[in-house]
């Protein structure tokens, strides 16, 4: 368990005493229920959803919902902080979580009424988990590539295709699943549906054996003419990848929220070794080499989370979010795999075995660059938006 780099308490800008309350009670949850459990998690493999029902009961399942729809209403910086704080206890059961979320997001700023009243309440209470199925085997980036077709028989869709890379799926209870319903309209051709992990014709594969985020289980899920009622499309046919743009400026704040936790993680492991290993008699936090590498890994930190939160802030006015999101994503997605390495560095050989658990980290920041948009696609997001 790591003694992870904290902020002072009211240092965060932008957020109120009440948001740094609400993270407060969350660092106390996860230093005492998830931090214990990560190595052991990461060690079988075994899917954080053990933490499941402990996530409903203090209300983090629910902590991206208003409270019309049975969640807790907290803000865009709560939230923020909150995922930072879960990351930096178990990486695996903030991957699930912000999963989770990307899923009631979608029902949440797709759907109507019906639907929220539907899945939200018990997706809020920890009931239910959802999935978010926008990637294929043949088209990650790239929504003109999407295969999944949806076509209409009657008054439902019948769903066929193959989806991959989803977290949650497995052990969902419904699955956000996008597909195409005019093949002529690229990206305005695409619904977003509410599909039941039970539905007669969706079939998961085995859990993809990752490098890291190891507890946070991924699967192939294919859709085998699955039925599906048109009450159950989210918004008007064609807007599902709106939709999906929409959710995903959310879901990349929570990764960069994730990418400070695990940075945090990493910055406090290698504080505290330098104070404790002693070589030649003393500690090497002494020597000036690593404290100027102390220093950087501490700044990187800071400028992260200072553009996660602008991003919130922005999000919670109301205000479009979307370059300020990608920047967030793009600098500590990248930053946090410095961090780390550079943790593991001060460990020397140490940092290299499993027994204390910065190597964890290391394979853990590994994919911050590659899902929910890839570095590459984050600085076309923003080098799109300069250009106008």
């Amino acid at each position: 368990m790591f003694n992870t780099f904290e902020m002072p308490p009211g240092a965060t800008p932008f957020a109120t005493e009440d948001d740094h309350a609400m993270a407060r009670h969350i660092a106390r949850f996860a230093g005492d229920v998830l931090a214990p459990e990560a190595a052991r998690i990461d060690r079988d493999a075994a899917f954080a959803g053990c933490h499941w029902p402990a996530l409903g009961a203090i209300g983090l399942a629910g902590l991206n919902l208003p409270e019309a729809w049975g969640g807790a209403g907290a803000s865009p910086l709560a939230l923020y902080l909150a995922v930072e704080e879960v990351a930096a206890a178990c990486a695996s059961t903030c991957s699930m979580l912000t999963a989770h979320y990307l899923a009631t997001d979608a029902i949440l700023l797709g759907g109507d009424d019906a639907q929220r009243a539907r899945w939200l309440p018990g997706a809020a209470a920890g009931t239910l988990l959802g999935a978010f199925a926008l990637t294929e085997p043949q088209a990650g980036s790239n929504p003109a590539d999407m295969t999944t077709r949806a076509r209409r028989h009657g008054g439902d869709y019948v769903l066929t295709g193959t989806k991959h890379f989803i977290s949650n799926a497995g052990a969902a209870n419904f699955i956000i699943v996008f597909a195409v319903t005019d093949p002529a309209a690229g990206a305005r051709g695409i619904s977003a549906f509410v599909v039941p992990r039970e539905a007669p014709g969706v079939r998961c594969g085995p859990a993809e054996p990752t490098m890291g985020i190891r507890g946070g289980h991924i699967f192939e899920v294919s859709l085998d003419a699955v039925v599906v009622p048109e009450r159950d499309r989210l918004g008007p046919e064609g807007k599902g990848f709106a939709t999906a743009m929409k959710v995903l400026d959310n879901g990349r704040v929570e990764v960069c929220a994730a990418a400070t936790g695990i940075a945090r993680a990493g910055l406090g492991a290698a504080r505290d070794w330098m104070k404790a290993r002693e070589i030649g008699g003393r500690p090497i936090a002494h020597f000036q080499g690593l404290q100027w590498m102390l220093a950087d890994m501490a700044t990187a930190l800071e400028a992260a989370r200072l553009l996660g939160l602008n991003a919130a802030r922005l999000r919670a006015a109301g205000a479009r979010f979307t370059r300020e999101a990608a920047h967030a994503k793009l600098f500590a997605a990248e930053a946090v795999g410095r961090i780390v390495d550079a943790a593991q560095q001060i460990h020397g050989g140490y940092g290299y075995t499993a027994a204390l658990g910065v190597e964890r980290l290391v394979r853990d920041a590994r994919i911050l660059r590659i899902y929910e948009g890839s570095s590459e696609i984050q600085r076309t997001i923003i080098a799109r938006d300069l250009l106008g």
